[in-house]
């Protein structure tokens, strides 16, 4: 099987990648940064794996759909595609502005689906593919301080369960992946506003503490566990599920 991961060079994409080829799956990355994926590829293929790398920013259509092309040429097809391609604004309401939000859907809901509108032409032509779009507990409850962040992820749940009902004729499965706080490095790579160091103190506390965050590999496990049973949805870890179900009972 041929997995093309976008945002793979670090976190819980490369967390990703290492579960997918430790199934004996070749590996595809794709990420805006050479240094990163290059890093990426060195450390995989140290632990015997074979990955294929490309720069591309997924919230551009044409370089993303220029990637898979590249990597279809190179590994004959995609079978499965992981949207994992992220970024954390943390920021108070009033210190964020419209290019912030811009950003957020440009990158966690655009490249989403620009890089689901690239494969899904194969996979429907080969009648079978694995859809898994990696979102958040953000996109189910908006989180203060995380206001962009939470929108792009609210409309990326909302695409990734509709398009589970949309494509299974087609013998394609959607798998929708909801992480709460992940212990991925994520704080480090983060943008702050207003009070910089404040946000950056709280944020990266919490997505830290063993207790409120889960293990990039455990996540990763979970995650691939799930889209090869074809769950359509999966929450994970603790905090992320009793979060969403005091939501729904009381919002």
């Amino acid at each position: 099987q041929v997995v093309l991961i976008t945002g793979g060079s670090r976190g819980f994409g490369l967390a990703l990648a290492r579960e997918f080829a430790s199934l004996g799956c070749r590996i595809a990355l794709c990420a805006r940064d050479d240094g990163e994926l290059n890093r990426a590829k060195r450390i995989l293929a140290d632990e015997g794996y074979e990955v294929l790398t490309i720069a591309c920013d997924v919230s551009n259509r044409d370089a993303i759909t220029d990637a898979v092309i590249a990597i279809t040429r190179d590994c004959g097809r995609i079978d499965i595609l992981v949207n994992n391609a992220g970024e954390i604004a943390v920021s108070p309401f009033e210190n964020l502005e419209i290019g912030d939000f811009g950003r957020a859907m440009a990158v966690m809901f655009w490249g989403m689906l620009h890089a689901t509108l690239a494969v899904l032409p194969s996979m429907k032509m080969r009648g079978q593919g694995r859809i898994v779009n990696v979102t958040s507990i953000g996109g189910k409850l908006s989180v203060p301080h995380l206001l962009s962040y939470s929108c792009a992820k609210a409309a990326a749940v909302a695409f990734s369960n509709g398009l589970r009902n949309e494509v299974r004729k087609f013998g394609i499965e959607v798998t929708t992946i909801v992480p709460g706080l992940m212990r991925t490095g994520s704080h480090v790579n983060a943008s702050f506003k207003g009070n910089r160091r404040a946000e950056a103190a709280w944020f990266g506390t919490a997505a830290s503490l063993p207790l409120l965050s889960l293990s990039a590999e455990r996540a990763a496990r979970l995650a691939v566990d799930a889209a090869c049973a074809g769950r359509s949805e999966k929450i994970l870890g603790a905090p992320a599920q009793i979060l969403s179900r005091a939501h729904t009972l009381r919002p």
